[in-house]
């Protein structure tokens, strides 16, 4: 861990500068180590900042510490800062991706069990918290949470998401991803996201092709090569959000539907950053 947490700070602290952000010289702890921290957090704590925090102090990584409310105060304040990491990182990936292919799908995170919906706190000022059960096809089970829309790289690496409620269709994260791919790229997804429309849409303006997976009796049906081309091509995608998952716990703490919303977000950063970058 101490080696990866050195070289996650080095990366997050050059590309700061790079970005031409500055941390106020004011701060103990500059804002590469208040992200470091986060996504050390997201590895090997499952999103818990305290313990984060406590780890590195003792292992005296970090000469300095902040109190929890004061980290969740600073974190929050670099949250677009954060976004635009993986943004940049995911355009440096297609940069890097020089086979254009990709593969899309979505995945649940569940606030809490189904009979604790009625007293979850996250959703307490949402004025229809049904927009939040949704229905996982793969588990075979309903759950109240978000759906997570993914699109990954040929080598499993997270390059594009979309955070929606989640009885959101996948249809509708597909409306949430802009078309932000090189020319001639190839995207693979399941029959869920078979809309005609947006497939001729994406290839006349943007020269992308959405290889989404046909039901019997579609209207344009594959031939056995091409089936199976697609059915490889969303296999990969699996493997990726097998390994996101095996980094959530089992509960997400948060004290709101924004930090609850946030905390899903930094596990593909993390993941993306470590995978892509650190590994």
């Amino acid at each position: 861990m101490c080696r990866s947490t050195l070289a996650i700070y080095c990366f997050l602290d050059d590309l700061f500068k790079a970005m031409n952000h500055q941390s106020d010289v004011r701060e103990q702890i500059n804002d590469a180590q208040v992200a470091t921290t986060a996504v050390i957090a997201m590895l090997y704590f499952g999103g818990n900042y305290q313990k984060s925090l406590t780890s590195l102090k003792d292992v005296g990584i970090f000469s300095n510490s902040l109190s929890r409310s004061r980290f969740s105060r600073r974190l929050n304040r670099i949250n677009d800062l954060l976004h635009l990491v993986f943004n940049e990182l995911g355009n440096t990936l297609k940069e890097l991706n020089l086979e254009s292919r990709y593969a899309i799908d979505s995945f649940p995170v569940s606030m809490c069990k189904n009979i604790r919906i009625k007293r979850n706190r996250l959703t307490k000022k949402v004025s229809d918290k049904e927009n939040y059960r949704g229905y996982s096809s793969s588990k075979r089970e309903y759950f109240f949470g978000v759906r997570v829309q993914v699109i990954t790289t040929i080598d499993n690496l997270p390059v594009e998401f979309a955070i929606l409620p989640g009885d959101s269709a996948d249809l509708q994260g597909l409306a949430e991803l802009p078309p932000a791919f090189e020319k001639r790229a190839k995207i693979a997804a399941d029959a869920a996201y078979t809309e005609y429309n947006w497939e001729d849409f994406a290839k006349e303006t943007e020269e992308i092709k959405l290889l989404a997976a046909r039901k019997k009796g579609s209207l344009r049906g594959d031939d056995l090569p091409t089936k199976d081309y697609k059915f490889w091509l969303r296999h990969r995608i699996e493997t990726t959000f097998g390994e996101i998952a095996n980094l959530f716990p089992k509960k997400i703490h948060a004290t709101n539907l924004n930090g609850f919303i946030f905390k899903v977000f930094m596990f593909l950063p993390a993941f993306q950053l470590d995978k892509a970058f650190i590994q």
